[in-house]
């Protein structure tokens, strides 16, 4: 695990900026192995760089990054600018449903902790990549995504290379179709992350921000059909 510095009371003194968080749901089971791996790795750091290359974002938005494969918090939330991307190995089955519901209680923490400091923040935004199947139970993270859709206490997002579940992506995301990733396009979506993520840093929070869709001709997705 990389040793990274996290946020706290004094950097909301420092740095009062509205908050745009993303958690990072990762699969790293075994069938990750050799060059998925390799490109998710590659799209990490381009997402770091993306990032980084806008002052406002880099004040705004932070991350933090859950693997699956055992579950492991990589690192909870970071902003942009000190944000070190892990780097990931393959290995171990897919406790998918685990990682979402150990994702959701770190964005239901780090909203408490803004509203304690008068912090604004944007809805945070979910965002789960795999290559296959979860290895245990997703009914308890399949609830706890339709009520914090509903609530709109964040939005969710899901994305399968070709050989994932697109079913079961499909049960946990059902008010947006989960994406099949193109040819492990790692980069292109990271790519397409962060300038949703530096769209959203832009904006009013609250308000609504179109987005690129990535399925559109040329785009790094597909949807599931």
């Amino acid at each position: 695990m990389l040793e990274q510095i996290p946020f706290g009371t004094n950097d909301f003194a420092e740095n009062p900026e509205p908050r745009c968080p993303v958690v990072l749901l990762l699969d790293t089971s075994g069938s990750m192995s050799g060059r998925p791996m390799a490109a998710l790795n590659a799209g990490l750091q381009t997402f770091k760089d993306e990032l980084v290359a806008d002052s406002l974002a880099a004040k705004r938005v932070e991350v933090a990054t859950i693997s699956f494969g055992p579950v492991q918090v990589q690192h909870d939330f970071v902003g942009a600018a000190t944000y070190q991307p892990p780097t990931l190995a393959a290995s171990g089955t897919t406790p998918m449903g685990e990682a979402i519901v150990l994702g959701l209680d770190l964005i239901r923490r780090r909203k408490e902790e803004y509203r304690a400091n008068g912090i604004a923040f944007y809805r945070p935004w979910v965002f789960l990549i795999t290559d296959g199947a979860p290895t245990d139970s997703v009914h308890q993270a399949i609830a706890a995504i339709q009520e914090g859709s509903a609530s709109k206490a964040f939005s969710f997002f899901a994305v399968g290379t070709p050989e994932a579940n697109m079913e079961v992506l499909a049960q946990l995301s059902p008010d947006r179709p989960p994406l099949v990733l193109d040819n492990l396009r790692f980069r292109d979506l990271f790519v397409w992350l962060s300038n949703s993520m530096r769209s959203i840093s832009r904006s009013t929070p609250s308000t609504e921000v179109p987005l690129v869709n990535p399925a559109a001709p040329g785009g790094w997705a597909s949807v599931s059909v």
